[in-house]
């Protein structure tokens, strides 16, 4: 790892908020090569793509605790959890606050409203009829009716679950350590193959019959994760005290997006079992990584 380290710093310097530069160009590259996949791999079974979220799941639950709560805890507070618990309660809230206002990425991807989700058709009563905004918005997908706000929907929903990757990664750089960022990145970036992926084929499916447009969407979703990723590195190089609570707050909205978006997906078409081995999977590869560079 310490020639991985050197050969980083040889190529970037030593500032954390360049590194936290490139570790977001690196993670959002990788969101849009998993997106561009949507040319070649045309028509993914369900099977295949709960398999893959399953992976995807499975390299974030391990990184949130191999390279943001133990650190957290052992480096940068001294052995006292709070402040990483503290962080870890705000990031959920802070996703299931913005869980109310946006539709979650599972309706957009799949077509079914979940009762707690935001009602995209709640503010098109003009008449006044309380019912007349939900039975416009009863279709299957929101693009039926509302294509334009379908897709600005779809793509702020993603977008909003990308955040927590590239604050992450921005974090985890601004700490200092390479011999944890760098893990994390490479593993942010490999769980964000298959994500860029499944936004690809959710845009297609949605009714956005140009493949073009559905990478677009990709990397839209993508993007977000560079100026959060050099966000999240000047924060903490700025006030150091905030380290621990912005490594727990990525901890906490990754944990968030795994067990309130992914994991109920990707048990809601009969594949269990596959999204299960890909969640296994993914854990394998994350702790793999975080052993042999951390």
């Amino acid at each position: 790892m310490a020639r991985v380290v050197e050969q980083f710093t040889q190529l970037f310097g030593s500032n954390p908020v360049v590194h936290g530069l490139v570790g977001g160009l690196v993670i959002a590259s990788l969101n849009l090569f998993g997106a561009s996949l949507v040319f070649v791999w045309r028509n993914p079974s369900e099977r295949a793509m709960d398999g893959a979220l399953g992976f995807a799941a499975g390299v974030m639950l391990a990184a949130s605790f191999t390279s943001l709560i133990i650190p957290g805890i052992e480096t940068y507070s001294d052995g006292n959890p709070i402040p990483v618990l503290v962080g870890v309660a705000l990031g959920a809230l802070f996703l299931d606050r913005s869980d109310v206002l946006v539709p979650h990425a599972h309706y957009l991807l799949s077509g079914r409203r979940r009762p707690d989700a935001a009602n995209p058709g709640d503010d098109l009563n003009a008449d006044g009829d309380p019912d007349a905004g939900r039975d416009r918005a009863a279709g299957d997908l929101p693009v039926d009716d509302e294509r334009i706000a379908g897709v600005v929907l779809f793509i702020l929903a993603i977008t909003l679950h990308n955040m927590p990757e590239g604050l992450a990664v921005g974090v985890g750089f601004g700490s200092g350590d390479l011999g944890t960022a760098i893990p994390l990145m490479f593993a942010i970036g490999i769980q964000n193959i298959p994500e860029g992926f499944a936004v690809s084929v959710a845009a297609v499916n949605a009714g956005l019959n140009r493949r073009f447009y559905a990478v677009f969407t990709g990397l839209r979703s993508g993007v977000v994760e560079i100026p959060l990723a050099v966000l999240g590195a000047y924060a903490v190089q700025s006030v150091s005290a905030l380290l621990p609570y912005a490594m727990g707050f990525a901890a906490g909205a990754m944990l968030f997006v795994i067990s309130d978006e992914i994991v109920p997906e990707t048990h809601a078409k009969g594949h269990e079992r596959v999204a299960t081995l890909g969640t296994i999977l993914g854990i394998i590869v994350m702790l793999y990584l975080d052993i042999s560079l951390g």
